[in-house]
């Protein structure tokens, strides 16, 4: 958790996130996304994929749990704007990376628009922005 306002530029620290088969099949289930492609290999391979591979929920997810880490329990996520590009497949890692880019005053605290990146072997898997709203003395 970072217990100093957010400024723009600040760098969070990275979050390296092994994708193991358990963890693309569970958050796939849990996130009631039942596509063969993210639990059958055959299936996926069928479909033109080499493997089964993540869903955009279960990094949508991660990509929450990755703020919501840095900025504390009382930070609220108001928009998470997120596009996946290379595939998130087993045996592989994403490593997710951010910059705030925009801290604004608000009524009831401060807002902090953050770029997040999550990068695999094979490209980035997803690019994006988050605002995160942070109620006054929260940090």
């Amino acid at each position: 958790m970072n217990p100093t306002a957010p400024a723009p530029g600040d760098t969070l620290p990275a979050l390296t996130v092994p994708l193991t088969r358990t963890l693309i099949v569970a958050g796939a289930l849990a996130s009631r996304d039942y596509q063969d492609v993210h639990h059958d290999p055959e299936a996926a391979r069928a479909k033109g994929s080499p493997e089964i591979f993540m869903n955009i929920l279960t990094t949508n997810g991660l990509v929450g749990r990755y703020i919501t880490d840095y900025f504390g329990p009382r930070c609220t996520l108001r928009k998470v704007a997120i596009r996946l590009g290379a595939p998130n497949y087993p045996g592989d890692t994403m490593v997710l990376s951010g910059t705030v880019i925009e801290v604004i005053e608000v009524t009831d605290g401060t807002e902090a628009l953050v770029r997040v990146v999550g990068t695999n072997g094979i490209g980035h898997h997803v690019t994006g922005t988050v605002t995160v709203a942070l109620p006054e003395g929260a940090v």
